[in-house]
């Protein structure tokens, strides 16, 4: 079945070029692009032969190899296939060499997941199977290691599909314990869903929301550049957002609480907060990462709340005082919350939900306001009330800036009125 093909090598991931891949015995030499792939990078034998080292490979796509000496010699050289990676291909399956494998490297059962969703890939029934019972020992994989995977998979833009495939092998419960409360935590109307299942339906609003943020007019190109910002360690805020959709809830299950016959989860916004900051350093995430995850769960009810009792203008400066750059995030977190309460597109809920778009446009509003100079500065308090450096004139200088931007106080003599009424009621 050798197939001779032009003098180059079909690039992987490559939708024109992946059945040629998949079908040819033989590689022909491209230079440029041998080079590309390789990046210098020069490793050791795992066995004592080439053939030994490719079956101690994670899976036999992985375990395919060209004699360097020949390709460079004759521009071409036949594929060393000592576990049938070739077929598999073909054949679109994905498997270990050997279970073995997997439990010599516990991470790969993860990375199984991901291969499969990536390149197009079908684990076989008896992957599936070594994964289950290999997934225990994901635990003893290093953090770091675990974290880049998760991330990872975050990444995709469906990554929710992939996050339930990472679950239904047992993976899941492995990399994030707190999970296996979530899925037996039933919620009252309106919810339809347990709490993992509305989280997991909330990872699938992010993911369609972030690729639809042209549709929410007309904040589409600025919310794109926002959520591509980088926070930490490579990770953008769009992949944050995500991990938010999934953790938003995640202490409902031991804040569940029977009151007057009627199911309720007193403070898990701020027990959240904490579950996922320590799961952010159990991850080893870098704390920014973590700092943006934990602040959008502690928040996540802030804008229900405001439109259930009113958006005064004070309510609308103190939300997004107590925000700040975060504030886009979580407006976006309320579009994925909404829509997975009943399953519906977080599209349809931006159409129906005039406060997020209001919100968005008063954040707009507060950064140009927040560049206009204070009327009174720290000295000014200091002098006027004969205090030293600390939290009380923060605390004054906070007070009159939130008059001043409410336009209550449009003078320096009016802002120091302000202050001495302030004072004068302590």
């Amino acid at each position: 079945k050798t197939q001779d093909i032009e003098p180059t090598v079909a690039k992987p991931h490559s939708p024109d070029n992946r059945d040629t891949a998949f079908r040819c015995r033989e590689v022909a030499l491209d230079r440029a692009y041998i080079g590309s792939c390789t990046g210098g990078k020069i490793t050791d034998f795992r066995a004592a032969t080439l053939e030994g080292d490719l079956a101690a490979r994670d899976y036999t796509v992985n375990a395919l190899a060209v004699p360097v000496r020949a390709l460079l010699r004759d521009g071409r050289a036949p594929i060393v296939d000592p576990t049938g990676g070739l077929a598999d291909l073909e054949a679109r399956r994905l498997r270990p060499p050997d279970p073995r494998v997997l439990a010599e490297d516990p991470l790969r059962t993860l990375r199984g997941a991901r291969l499969e969703a990536t390149l197009g890939l079908r684990l076989t029934p008896g992957a599936v199977r070594a994964i289950r019972a290999a997934a225990p020992t994901l635990a003893r994989a290093s953090a770091e290691r675990v974290r880049d995977e998760l991330f990872t998979i975050l990444a995709l833009p469906d990554a929710a599909r992939v996050i339930r495939r990472v679950d239904a092998l047992g993976l899941l419960a492995v990399v994030l314990p707190e999970v296996e409360p979530m899925r037996a935590t039933r919620q009252p109307a309106p919810h339809r869903f347990d709490v993992l299942e509305h989280s997991l339906r909330a990872l699938a609003a992010a993911d369609r929301l972030l690729a639809r943020l042209h549709d929410l007019e007309p904040f589409g190109e600025e919310l794109r550049a926002h959520v591509a910002e980088v926070l930490g360690g490579g990770i953008e805020r769009g992949r944050v957002l995500k991990l938010a959709a999934l953790l938003h809830d995640v202490a409902k299950p031991e804040t569940a609480r029977r009151v007057a016959g009627r199911l309720r989860f007193f403070e898990h916004d701020l027990v959240g907060a904490a579950r996922v900051r320590a799961i952010g350093e159990r991850l080893r995430l870098p704390e920014r990462v973590t700092a943006v995850a934990s602040d959008l769960v502690r928040h996540h009810l802030r804008p229900m709340h405001l439109g259930a009792s009113g958006v005064t203008l004070r309510a609308r400066y103190r939300f997004f005082r107590d925000l700040g750059p975060n504030t886009r995030d979580l407006l976006l977190l309320a579009l994925v919350d909404a829509a997975a309460v009943t399953g519906e597109s977080p599209l349809r809920v931006w159409r129906r939900t005039p406060l997020i778009r209001d919100l968005l446009a008063g954040w707009r509003e507060q950064q140009t306001a927040a560049q206009v100079p204070p009327l009174v500065r720290g000295g000014d308090v200091m002098e006027r009330y004969g205090l030293r450096p600390g939290p009380d004139v923060g605390r004054l200088l906070e007070r009159v800036r939130e008059a001043q931007t409410l336009g209550l106080v449009t003078t320096r003599e009016d802002a120091l009125a302000f202050l001495d009424s302030c004072v004068g009621a302590s």
